[in-house]
């Protein structure tokens, strides 16, 4: 027999060999791991049915998110849009409404019903609000705990300045949470003094506001 006819025999044997060993080692498998590949199959279906289901709840979220946000545009009488308000959702991705979810904002305002939609788009997401009328009541709330972000608007009685009187105290002893002030104004030369004293951001868009308030909590997470 020739050298060639040997190594087809040989190859022809393997092959043979290869079809009747690997059923019996899948049997073996099988038989002695099977619990653990049930387990693992079962595993996998679960984290997608998981993954699925952050998925819709992430979705979900945004859609309550927007329909409130548009509302406070609707509302405000600043140049924001109901786009506006659909484009600035888009950022809240599962991993930052995870972070949302964590985080708790400090709301300061003498007229807090009229940010209620505001505070809705953010709560939608998982956000949790602690609301002040008064400086004197924001700085009980801060000696008490701390906050990923606060919020304040400027002028109440009888203090017209008082979000910078609440900013600049706190900056003075050490408070470094992103602070960001929401009034009626966004000019340039309000933006520029609002940083000056130490804000993470100044707007008087609900969108801006929505968004300025995510990028702080992803900053602090």
């Amino acid at each position: 027999m020739s050298i060639d006819n040997v190594l087809k025999l040989l190859d022809a044997a393997t092959k043979l060999l290869g079809v009747l060993v690997w059923p019996a080692v899948l049997v073996f498998a099988l038989v002695r791991f099977g619990s653990v590949i049930r387990e693992f199959i079962a595993s996998m279906g679960e984290f997608s049915l998981k993954a699925a289901g952050l998925d819709v709840s992430a979705k979900r979220k945004q859609v309550e998110a927007t329909a409130a946000l548009q509302e406070a545009i609707a509302r405000n009488p600043s140049d924001a849009t109901a786009s506006d308000a659909r484009a600035v959702v888009r950022i809240a991705t599962p991993q930052m409404i995870h972070r949302a979810e964590k985080a708790t904002v400090l709301w300061v305002d003498d007229r807090p019903r009229n940010n209620s939609y505001e505070r809705q788009a953010l709560e939608a997401l998982g956000i949790t609000f602690v609301l002040a009328t008064s400086t004197e009541e924001a700085l009980k709330e801060l000696s008490r705990r701390s906050f990923n972000v606060i919020i304040s608007d400027m002028g109440r009685p009888p203090d017209p300045r008082a979000g910078y009187t609440l900013l600049d105290k706190i900056r003075s002893e050490g408070n470094q949470t992103p602070f960001i002030i929401y009034a009626g104004s966004r000019a340039p030369e309000h933006v520029v003094e609002s940083r000056r004293h130490g804000a993470y951001g100044c707007t008087n868009r609900p969108d801006e506001l929505f968004e300025m308030v995510l990028s702080a909590i992803a900053g602090t997470a």
